[in-house]
C-alpha cells in the first residue's frame, strides 16, 4: 500500500554542492518498507501518491520525521515482565526501599509473590540481608520477595524466597555466587549466574504461558510506542523464544510488529562438550530462524557473558577495587571461551561478549582476536572501564563497540571513584575513542536495566549529562 507523510520536515544530508536540509514529503510502500521518493507536497510523485486508489496519506503537521529506532542491546520479555513490578530505582536508602515494598504489599494482597525491580546497589552499600526484607507484608503473610538490582546481574530475596528456590541446598554455578553468612546458610544475594541462571528461570515457570505471551506483547507496544522499528535481544533461551513464537503466531500475518534479531545466552558449563552443545543449539536455531527463511525474527548469534558490573564489584578488572583491594575473576578463561566463540563463527552466527571491567575487555578482545575473522561483525557489549592501550583494537580486529550511552548517566556512577579510583574514572565509558580507531558504534539501552526511550538517552551520549 502506498503511503503518503505530508506537511513534515524530513532531513536530507548534505550531497555534493548542495548543503544539509529539509523537505516537507515522504512517499514509501508499506508493503515493503520502501522508500519511493523524497521531496516537496508539490512534487508529481508526491501528488500522484496521494490521488492513487487506496493510497494512506497523514498530515506530519510539521514535526520531524525520523527514521524508526533500533535498540542495538536489550531484553525483551524482561523488559514487559519489568513493568507488572514494582519500581525502587527511586528508593534512595534501605528504608525507602523497605517502606515501597510495604506500601506495595498492602495494596496487592492477591499477589502470590511480591517483585521488584530497580535497585541501586549504592543504595544498601553492599549491606543487604534477607533478613532486612522480612516482615514487610501484610499481617498474616508471608510472601516471597524477589527485587531484580537495576543492572540485572544481581537479585535480593528475603528468606522466604531463599526458602522457596532451595538456596540452601545449591552450591554455587559457575561464573555466580550465592552469597552466605559466617554460618554457611544463603544470606539474601544471588548473583551472576545464580540470578540469571537460578532464578530467572525459576520466576519465569512459575509464569502462566498467557502471562508469559502478555510480557511479550507489552514490551512490544512500549518500544513501538517509543519510535523504534527493530530490536536486538541479548539474552534469549527456550522458555522466551517459545513464547515469541506463539505470540507472533497470533498475530496479523504471523510476524512481529517489528524487526527482531536474537543472540542466544551460552553459559560456561562443567564440561565443555556441555557448553558447546548450547552453540550448537544456537547454530540449529539460526538454520531454522535465518535472515533468509525468517528475517524478521531470527537468531543473529550468541552471547556470552565475560564478567559482571561494577557497582556489585563483580567486573573484572586488571587491578583490585580501589575501595577494598578485592578483585573479581572473568567468568570465561581463555581457553574455555576461545573455542566457544571460533564454532559459532564458523557456522555464521554474531559473537556478542559481555565485558564491562578492563580484565574482561582484555580478555575479549583476546579472545575474538584468536577467532580472527574481522569481517564477522562480532561485538563486545558495554566496554565501560576499558584501557586506554586497548582501545584502537577494536577497530583493528572489527569489533563493533556494543554501548548502552544511559548506563553513563553521572546518577548512577556516584560510587565509582570510591570502587575505581580517579585514575581508572577519568578514562571510562571512551565511546568517542573507539570511533576515532575506527570501531563501529552499535547503541542501545540494556532495558529493562535503564529506560529505553530514545531521544533522552542520545541526549545522554551526546552530553554525558542528565537531562
Amino acid at each position: 500500500m502506498t503511503t503518503v507523510l505530508h506537511n513534515g520536515r524530513v532531513f536530507i544530508a548534505a550531497e555534493g554542492a548542495t548543503p544539509d536540509h529539509f523537505v516537507s514529503a515522504v512517499v514509501f510502500d508499506a508493503a515493503t518498507g520502501t522508500i519511493t521518493h523524497v521531496g516537496a507536497d508539490t512534487d508529481d510523485a508526491v501528488m500522484q501518491a496521494r490521488s492513487a486508489p487506496g493510497a494512506a496519506v497523514h498530515d506530519v503537521r510539521g514535526r520531524v520525521v525520523l527514521p524508526g529506532f533500533v535498540d542495538g542491546h536489550m531484553h525483551l520479555s524482561l523488559t514487559g515482565e519489568s513493568l507488572q513490578k514494582l519500581d525502587v530505582r527511586r528508593c534512595k536508602d534501605l528504608g525507602e526501599i523497605q517502606a515501597a515494598i510495604r506500601a506495595y504489599a498492602a495494596a496487592h494482597p492477591e499477589l502470590d509473590r511480591i517483585q521488584c525491580r530497580g535497585w541501586f546497589h549504592p543504595s544498601t552499600d553492599g549491606n543487604e540481608l534477607a533478613t532486612q526484607l522480612d516482615g514487610l507484608d501484610v499481617e498474616g503473610k508471608d510472601r516471597p520477595v524477589y527485587i531484580d538490582a537495576d543492572d540485572l546481574h544481581s537479585a535480593w530475596l528475603n528468606t522466604a524466597a531463599l526458602e522457596e528456590i532451595g538456596a540452601a541446598d545449591m552450591q554455587d554455578p559457575t561464573g555466580g555466587e550465592i552469597r552466605r553468612g559466617e554460618d554457611g546458610r544463603p544470606s539474601g544475594i544471588m548473583s551472576e549466574t545464580a540470578a540469571v541462571g537460578i532464578v530467572w528461570p525459576f520466576l519465569g515457570g512459575l509464569a502462566s504461558e498467557e502471562h508469559r505471551l502478555r510480557f511479550v506483547g507489552d514490551a512490544l507496544d512500549a518500544y513501538l510506542a517509543s519510535g523504534y522499528t527493530g530490536v536486538v535481544e541479548m539474552a534469549m533461551n527456550e522458555g522466551d523464544w517459545a513464547t515469541i513464537q506463539r505470540y507472533r503466531a497470533r498475530q496479523h500475518g504471523g510476524e512481529l510488529p517489528l524487526w527482531l534479531a536474537a543472540h542466544w545466552f551460552v553459559f560456561p558449563r562443567e564440561t565443555p562438550e556441555e557448553t558447546l552443545a548450547q552453540v550448537d543449539r544456537a547454530i540449529a536455531l539460526q538454520t531454522e530462524y535465518s535472515k533468509t527463511t525468517s528475517p524478521r525474527c531470527r537468531i543473529a548469534g550468541i552471547k556470552v557473558m565475560c564478567d559482571g558490573v561494577v557497582d556489585a564489584c563483580t567486573a573484572a578488572l586488571h587491578d583490585p577495587y580501589t575501595h577494598s583491594n578485592d578483585n573479581a575473576a572473568p567468568t570465561w578463561t581463555f581457553e574455555t571461551l576461545a573455542p566457544v566463540l571460533k564454532k559459532a563463527d564458523a557456522a555464521g552466527l554474531q559473537c556478542a561478549l559481555h565485558a564491562i571491567g578492563d580484565a574482561a575487555i582484555t580478555l575479549a578482545i583476546d579472545a575474538l582476536e584468536a577467532v580472527g575473522n574481522p569481517s564477522g561483525r562480532h561485538r563486545i557489549e558495554h566496554l565501560e572501564t576499558c584501557r586506554p592501550e586497548d582501545v584502537p583494537r577494536l577497530g583493528a580486529l572489527g569489533i563493533t563497540a556494543s554501548v548502552q550511552p544511559v548506563h553513563l548517566d553521572p546518577a548512577g556512577l556516584q560510587s565509582w571513584e570510591k570502587l575505581l579510583g580517579p585514575s581508572r574514572c577519568g578514562h571510562v565509558f571512551p565511546y568517542s575513542a573507539f570511533a576515532t580507531h575506527g570501531a563501529p558504534l552499535a547503541l542501545g539501552s540494556d532495558a529493562p536495566t535503564a529506560p529505553f526511550d530514545p531521544l533522552p538517552n542520545l541526549y545522554l551520549a551526546t552530553t554525558r549529562n542528565t537531562r
